[in-house]
Protein backbone atom coordinates (compact mmCIF):
# COMPACT_ATOMS: atom_id res chain seq x y z
CA UNK A 1 0.00 0.00 0.00
CA UNK A 2 3.15 2.21 0.81
CA UNK A 3 4.62 1.47 -2.72
CA UNK A 4 1.21 2.19 -4.11
CA UNK A 5 0.71 5.50 -2.49
CA UNK A 6 4.36 6.73 -3.12
CA UNK A 7 4.09 5.61 -7.21
CA UNK A 8 0.82 7.91 -7.36
CA UNK A 9 2.51 10.87 -5.64
CA UNK A 10 5.95 10.57 -8.06
CA UNK A 11 3.41 10.46 -10.94
CA UNK A 12 1.45 13.15 -10.02
CA UNK A 13 4.54 15.01 -9.27
CA UNK A 14 5.94 14.29 -12.79
CA UNK A 15 2.66 15.38 -14.46
CA UNK A 16 2.56 18.40 -12.47
CA UNK A 17 5.94 19.71 -13.18
CA UNK A 18 5.42 18.78 -17.34
CA UNK A 19 2.07 21.11 -17.13
CA UNK A 20 3.46 24.00 -14.61
CA UNK A 21 6.48 26.58 -15.36
CA UNK A 22 8.52 28.49 -13.50
CA UNK A 23 9.71 31.93 -14.82
CA UNK A 24 11.99 33.16 -12.87
CA UNK A 25 14.35 29.75 -13.30
CA UNK A 26 13.67 28.51 -16.65
CA UNK A 27 13.29 29.71 -20.17
CA UNK A 28 9.85 28.58 -21.25
CA UNK A 29 7.52 28.13 -24.17
CA UNK A 30 4.10 30.52 -23.88
CA UNK A 31 1.70 32.56 -26.29
CA UNK A 32 0.65 35.69 -24.97
CA UNK A 33 -2.37 38.15 -26.35
CA UNK A 34 -1.08 42.28 -25.49
CA UNK A 35 -2.55 45.42 -25.59
CA UNK A 36 -0.11 48.36 -26.56
CA UNK A 37 0.32 51.86 -26.91
CA UNK A 38 2.99 54.20 -29.22
CA UNK A 39 3.18 58.00 -29.88
CA UNK A 40 4.38 58.73 -32.95
CA UNK A 41 6.51 61.61 -34.66
CA UNK A 42 6.53 61.26 -38.42
CA UNK A 43 8.80 62.86 -41.22
CA UNK A 44 8.91 62.12 -45.43
CA UNK A 45 6.03 62.63 -47.12
CA UNK A 46 3.43 61.95 -44.70
CA UNK A 47 4.96 65.12 -42.51
CA UNK A 48 3.84 67.24 -45.40
CA UNK A 49 0.38 66.29 -44.65
CA UNK A 50 -0.08 65.26 -40.76
CA UNK A 51 1.75 65.72 -37.04
CA UNK A 52 2.24 63.51 -34.58
CA UNK A 53 -0.36 60.96 -33.84
CA UNK A 54 -1.19 58.29 -31.68
CA UNK A 55 -1.15 54.28 -32.50
CA UNK A 56 -3.62 51.88 -30.42
CA UNK A 57 -3.92 48.21 -31.05
CA UNK A 58 -3.18 44.51 -29.59
CA UNK A 59 -1.62 41.49 -30.75
CA UNK A 60 -1.26 37.30 -30.55
CA UNK A 61 2.50 36.18 -30.15
CA UNK A 62 4.42 32.88 -29.44
CA UNK A 63 7.51 33.21 -27.40
CA UNK A 64 9.84 29.78 -27.58
CA UNK A 65 12.24 28.23 -24.96
CA UNK A 66 14.62 29.84 -27.22
CA UNK A 67 13.27 33.43 -26.51
CA UNK A 68 12.10 33.29 -29.83
CA UNK A 69 9.17 35.82 -30.81
CA UNK A 70 6.41 35.27 -33.84
CA UNK A 71 3.36 37.25 -33.74
CA UNK A 72 0.89 38.92 -35.51
CA UNK A 73 -0.40 43.05 -34.38
CA UNK A 74 -2.85 45.62 -35.43
CA UNK A 75 -2.78 49.32 -34.66
CA UNK A 76 -5.33 51.97 -35.49
CA UNK A 77 -3.76 55.13 -36.17
CA UNK A 78 -5.08 58.56 -35.60
CA UNK A 79 -4.49 62.12 -34.86
CA UNK A 80 -5.95 65.76 -35.06
CA UNK A 81 -2.88 67.60 -36.14
CA UNK A 82 -3.72 68.13 -39.97
CA UNK A 83 -2.06 70.65 -41.58
CA UNK A 84 -2.66 73.14 -43.70
CA UNK A 85 -6.53 72.26 -43.14
CA UNK A 86 -8.02 75.73 -45.51
CA UNK A 87 -6.47 73.62 -48.48
CA UNK A 88 -8.21 70.06 -48.56
CA UNK A 89 -11.50 71.54 -49.52
CA UNK A 90 -10.32 75.22 -50.91
CA UNK A 91 -12.13 73.99 -54.05
CA UNK A 92 -15.71 73.94 -52.83
CA UNK A 93 -15.39 76.75 -50.25
CA UNK A 94 -16.08 80.37 -49.85
CA UNK A 95 -13.73 83.03 -49.87
CA UNK A 96 -13.84 83.29 -46.03
CA UNK A 97 -13.31 79.46 -46.09
CA UNK A 98 -16.66 77.81 -45.53
CA UNK A 99 -18.76 75.16 -46.31
CA UNK A 100 -22.44 75.53 -47.70
CA UNK A 101 -25.25 73.55 -45.69
CA UNK A 102 -28.32 72.35 -47.71
CA UNK A 103 -30.31 74.90 -45.56
CA UNK A 104 -27.93 77.96 -47.08
CA UNK A 105 -25.98 78.02 -43.43
CA UNK A 106 -22.45 78.17 -42.62
CA UNK A 107 -21.13 74.67 -42.25
CA UNK A 108 -18.90 72.77 -39.52
CA UNK A 109 -15.94 70.69 -40.74
CA UNK A 110 -13.65 68.79 -38.42
CA UNK A 111 -10.09 67.54 -39.96
CA UNK A 112 -8.47 64.60 -38.56
CA UNK A 113 -6.05 61.77 -39.54
CA UNK A 114 -6.85 57.93 -39.58
CA UNK A 115 -5.76 54.60 -40.73
CA UNK A 116 -4.36 51.37 -39.55
CA UNK A 117 -1.11 49.05 -39.93
CA UNK A 118 -1.25 45.48 -39.52
CA UNK A 119 2.09 43.06 -39.82
CA UNK A 120 3.98 39.96 -39.19
CA UNK A 121 6.05 39.63 -36.04
CA UNK A 122 9.53 38.13 -35.71
CA UNK A 123 11.92 38.65 -32.73
CA UNK A 124 14.28 37.78 -30.02
CA UNK A 125 14.57 38.19 -25.85
CA UNK A 126 18.03 38.43 -24.89
CA UNK A 127 18.64 38.05 -21.17
CA UNK A 128 20.76 40.76 -20.01
CA UNK A 129 19.79 42.68 -17.20
CA UNK A 130 17.33 40.23 -16.55
CA UNK A 131 15.61 39.21 -13.56
CA UNK A 132 14.22 35.80 -15.00
CA UNK A 133 15.55 34.03 -18.54
CA UNK A 134 12.64 35.28 -20.10
CA UNK A 135 12.83 38.61 -19.64
CA UNK A 136 15.65 41.24 -21.59
CA UNK A 137 16.60 43.34 -24.24
CA UNK A 138 13.78 42.77 -27.26
CA UNK A 139 14.43 43.32 -31.00
CA UNK A 140 11.92 42.74 -33.48
CA UNK A 141 10.94 43.16 -37.13
CA UNK A 142 7.45 43.37 -38.12
CA UNK A 143 6.76 43.72 -42.38
CA UNK A 144 3.42 44.59 -43.03
CA UNK A 145 0.63 47.41 -44.86
CA UNK A 146 -0.16 50.27 -43.84
CA UNK A 147 -2.74 52.91 -44.31
CA UNK A 148 -3.76 56.51 -43.41
CA UNK A 149 -6.19 59.27 -45.06
CA UNK A 150 -7.96 62.44 -43.63
CA UNK A 151 -10.73 62.13 -41.54
CA UNK A 152 -13.13 64.61 -43.01
CA UNK A 153 -15.91 65.24 -40.52
CA UNK A 154 -19.74 67.34 -40.65
CA UNK A 155 -21.53 67.00 -37.60
CA UNK A 156 -25.28 65.54 -38.97
CA UNK A 157 -23.93 65.46 -42.65
CA UNK A 158 -25.72 68.50 -43.66
CA UNK A 159 -23.14 69.79 -46.63
CA UNK A 160 -24.01 68.29 -49.96
CA UNK A 161 -20.50 68.80 -51.39
CA UNK A 162 -18.51 66.37 -48.97
CA UNK A 163 -21.28 63.41 -48.57
CA UNK A 164 -20.61 59.60 -49.78
CA UNK A 165 -18.14 59.73 -52.65
CA UNK A 166 -17.65 63.19 -52.37
CA UNK A 167 -15.36 63.22 -49.47
CA UNK A 168 -13.50 60.19 -50.87
CA UNK A 169 -12.36 63.05 -53.08
CA UNK A 170 -10.92 64.99 -50.27
CA UNK A 171 -9.81 62.84 -47.80
CA UNK A 172 -6.05 61.25 -49.93
CA UNK A 173 -6.01 57.92 -48.96
CA UNK A 174 -2.64 56.53 -49.23
CA UNK A 175 -1.45 52.69 -48.26
CA UNK A 176 1.30 50.44 -49.23
CA UNK A 177 3.63 48.32 -47.75
CA UNK A 178 5.73 48.88 -44.59
CA UNK A 179 8.32 47.72 -42.08
CA UNK A 180 8.79 48.05 -38.87
CA UNK A 181 11.92 47.87 -36.23
CA UNK A 182 11.65 47.70 -32.57
CA UNK A 183 14.32 47.74 -29.91
CA UNK A 184 13.32 47.41 -26.35
CA UNK A 185 12.68 45.64 -23.20
CA UNK A 186 10.96 43.04 -22.45
CA UNK A 187 9.92 41.73 -18.76
CA UNK A 188 7.54 38.67 -18.11
CA UNK A 189 6.69 38.26 -14.58
CA UNK A 190 5.72 34.94 -12.46
CA UNK A 191 2.79 36.84 -12.16
CA UNK A 192 0.84 37.00 -15.55
CA UNK A 193 -0.70 40.69 -14.95
CA UNK A 194 3.14 41.56 -14.32
CA UNK A 195 4.19 41.18 -17.82
CA UNK A 196 5.53 44.08 -20.26
CA UNK A 197 7.59 45.73 -22.79
CA UNK A 198 8.33 49.39 -24.08
CA UNK A 199 11.17 50.48 -26.45
CA UNK A 200 11.61 52.62 -28.82
CA UNK A 201 9.82 51.64 -32.77
CA UNK A 202 10.70 53.16 -36.14
CA UNK A 203 8.52 52.09 -39.13
CA UNK A 204 8.99 52.87 -42.86
CA UNK A 205 6.02 52.61 -45.24
CA UNK A 206 6.02 52.97 -49.08
CA UNK A 207 2.79 54.48 -49.97
CA UNK A 208 0.40 55.22 -52.58
CA UNK A 209 -2.53 57.58 -53.21
CA UNK A 210 -5.43 55.77 -54.09
CA UNK A 211 -7.80 57.40 -55.16
CA UNK A 212 -8.47 57.62 -59.05
CA UNK A 213 -8.96 61.62 -59.04
CA UNK A 214 -7.91 64.01 -56.10
CA UNK A 215 -10.34 67.06 -56.40
CA UNK A 216 -8.62 69.46 -54.38
CA UNK A 217 -5.72 69.61 -56.98
CA UNK A 218 -7.93 68.28 -59.51
CA UNK A 219 -5.59 66.11 -61.18
CA UNK A 220 -4.07 62.21 -60.31
CA UNK A 221 -0.96 61.59 -58.17
CA UNK A 222 0.22 58.34 -58.41
CA UNK A 223 3.84 59.21 -57.19
CA UNK A 224 5.62 56.82 -54.91
CA UNK A 225 5.53 58.49 -51.09
CA UNK A 226 7.48 57.62 -48.42
CA UNK A 227 6.60 57.95 -44.95
CA UNK A 228 8.34 57.43 -41.71
CA UNK A 229 7.40 57.54 -37.84
CA UNK A 230 9.25 57.41 -34.97
CA UNK A 231 7.59 56.68 -31.39
CA UNK A 232 7.96 55.08 -27.87
CA UNK A 233 5.74 52.32 -27.47
CA UNK A 234 4.41 50.17 -24.27
CA UNK A 235 2.59 46.95 -24.34
CA UNK A 236 0.72 45.27 -21.46
CA UNK A 237 1.30 41.11 -22.42
CA UNK A 238 -0.64 38.85 -20.80
CA UNK A 239 0.67 35.20 -21.37
CA UNK A 240 -0.66 31.61 -21.13
CA UNK A 241 0.70 29.25 -19.16
CA UNK A 242 0.12 27.44 -15.88
CA UNK A 243 2.43 28.97 -13.38
CA UNK A 244 4.26 26.09 -10.60
CA UNK A 245 3.48 26.62 -7.17
CA UNK A 246 6.00 27.56 -4.48
CA UNK A 247 6.06 24.01 -2.97
CA UNK A 248 3.83 20.62 -3.22
CA UNK A 249 2.36 19.72 0.12
CA UNK A 250 1.24 15.98 0.72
Amino acid sequence: MRKTILLSVLIVYCLQAKTQVSVKDSCIFSTMFYATYAYQLTSGNIATRFGSNSAVGGGFQIKTKKNWLFGVEYNYLFGNKVKDEMSILSSISTSDGFLITQAGEYGNVFFGEQGFQIGLKAGKIFPVFGSNPNSGIMISLQPGFLQHKIRINNPGNTIPSIRGDYRKGYDELANGISATEFIGYMYMGNKRLISFYAGFEFTQAFTKFRREYNFNTMSRDKEQKYDFFYSFRFGWLIPLYKRAPKGYYY
